[in-house]
């Protein structure tokens, strides 16, 4: 079969930096190729150099870049343009912030319907229903309505994904497609790609979850600072990996690495001994909106210097809970309580001066962070008053693995997992008892995850922090967590230590989540 797509000598400059050097690889239709790698490994610019968006400044060469009788090299923006969408489909690996705030996300999909196709109006109204129920939208004449502010990260993604495959494009890619979805949804998610890619569809998948390029992919390509280092069959590469790089990135992935385990090579500090107590007790927390049940009965106990793992899909409840503890939303009934003190029925006033010793990291470090500040800024203003501020700046840098140098930065001139460690870093600064980790490395890859993880074990061991760790991610939970919750619609279907639950669990959706979750091999 001749190759839809054919890529030869492909490098990629920006002024004198070449970040992509030599690249060659071929996709036929209905095959799936994976492109795996860090962030910074060329591998997003190679996907976007295909449709013509590889950025300002981008100089691009070539000995071959076709996509079927076309070649992109030569194309003009016109012609280009022509083949986004129809053509060749693109999935946004920055699904948070790749929908138009201001349009309902039903407009955003029946866009390429409006250019591409004669549809009229209720037609494509209902064809957008049909595709956002495809990509897992649970509900989706209701959410077709809704803006992308009131939609979850996982939703949004999924209207990313609906959106891409309107006109079933003849190649898809897909750029981290399943990076913000739970075990469930992803795995339907990937079941349509596969169906997609039965169908004839050609897919240049880029991931950093290898899990997911194993499930998917008939052959990956694995890159490193713009070059390619190994490629082949997926299987062969996987489980065989010749070059040092790939057998770096597959030991770093945290699926059945035993609680305590290393991902890195860095040595782990020391252990501080703490008290055995309780740091945080949730007592029957209900929480509506509207007449949505958000959380229904929901009650747990957090020791000092342990984990506490939380799951479920989206909706599940999960954030909901978090922003309870950390006293953001006010339970309808229910309590929590605080380092044995009342906390949510607490008023503000009384809660201030003890908001210190409860802190948060969040999914998307940077969008937490005041753009206007420099990374010293924002972890001075973190910062206990009374202590020493560029010294202790300087300190927490350190701490979390970054040059001091770094606090004349802005956050946005970091990479990805820069940004995450400046995020534990302004955490750590009051030095808090506990600390709320809502998917704090879903977006990150996994080399760079498992330094974060490797860190968050660090400072667990030498400041006795207690984690309540939300993912949807079972084999970073399983890996970092000492006791687990699972959740489904508000309610806590299973708990215990983690182990048990993982090992034996009680529940049909505890075992559906398990078995759907993807795994090398």
């Amino acid at each position: 079969m001749s190759p839809l797509l054919k890529v030869r000598d492909l490098s990629v400059r920006f002024g004198s930096s070449l970040v992509v050097a030599d690249v060659s690889f071929e996709v036929e239709p209905g095959e799936c190729l994976a492109i795996v790698g860090e962030s910074g490994s060329g591998k997003s610019v190679t996907a976007r150099t295909l449709l013509g968006l590889a950025g300002p400044g981008a100089h691009v060469e070539a000995s071959v870049l076709d996509f079927s009788e076309t070649n992109l090299l030569d194309a003009s923006p016109r012609r280009l343009r022509s083949l986004r969408g129809r053509e060749i489909g693109f999935v946004s690996q920055g699904a948070l912030v790749a929908l138009d705030p201001l349009l309902p996300v039903g407009r955003e999909v029946a866009d390429a319907l409006r250019i591409h196709t004669s549809l009229g109006p209720r037609q494509r109204q209902e064809r957008v229903v049909e595709l956002l129920a495809e990509s897992g939208v649970p509900e989706p004449s209701l959410r077709a309505a809704q803006r992308p502010d009131e939609l979850s990260g996982g939703l949004r993604q999924r209207a990313v994904i609906a959106s891409a495959i309107a006109l079933r494009p003849r190649l898809l890619i897909a750029d981290e497609p399943t990076t913000a979805l739970d075990t469930t949804v992803q795995a339907g998610i990937l079941d349509l790609l596969d169906r997609l890619r039965a169908e004839g569809t050609a897919i240049l998948l880029i991931s950093h979850d290898l899990a997911v390029v194993s499930r998917l992919a008939s052959r990956v390509v694995v890159m490193e600072k713009g070059r390619i280092v190994e490629s082949g069959q997926t299987g062969q590469v996987l489980e065989s990996p010749q070059h040092p790089y790939t057998r770096r990135l597959i030991a770093a992935i945290p699926t059945d690495r035993p609680r305590g385990s290393r991902l890195t090579d860095a040595p782990a500090t020391a252990v501080v001994r703490v008290p055995d107590e309780t740091v945080l007790d949730a007592d029957g927390l209900v929480r509506r909106f509207g007449s949505r049940l958000a959380v229904d009965d929901v009650s747990f106990t957090l020791r000092r210097g342990r984990t506490l793992g939380v799951v479920g899909e989206s909706g599940s409840g999960k954030t909901t809970v978090a922003r309870l503890v950390l006293g953001l939303e006010h339970p309808d009934s229910g309590s929590v309580s605080l380092l044995g003190r009342p906390w949510t029925t607490a008023t503000e006033r009384e809660r201030r001066a003890r908001r210190p010793r409860i802190g948060a990291i969040y999914q998307d470090a940077l969008s937490s962070f005041d753009p206007r500040l420099t990374v010293g800024q924002i972890l001075a203003d973190a910062l206990t008053r009374g202590r020493s501020r560029r010294a202790d700046v300087s300190e927490l840098l350190l701490q979390v693995g970054l040059d001091p140098a770094l606090a004349r930065r802005r956050p946005r001139l970091l990479s990805g997992g820069q940004q995450q460690r400046v995020a534990i870093a302004r955490a750590i600064a009051p030095r808090p008892d506990i600390l709320v980790c809502d998917e704090p490395v879903s977006s990150l890859d996994v080399s760079v995850q498992a330094q974060v993880l490797d860190l968050l074990d660090d400072l667990q061991r030498s400041h006795g922090l207690s984690y309540l760790f939300i993912t949807h991610d079972l084999g970073v939970v399983r890996h970092m967590s000492d006791d687990v919750l699972v959740m489904r619609d508000g309610r806590v279907l299973e708990s215990g230590a983690t182990e048990t639950v993982f090992g034996a669990p009680q529940q049909d959706y505890t075992r559906a989540l398990i078995d759907a979750a993807p795994r090398i091999g």
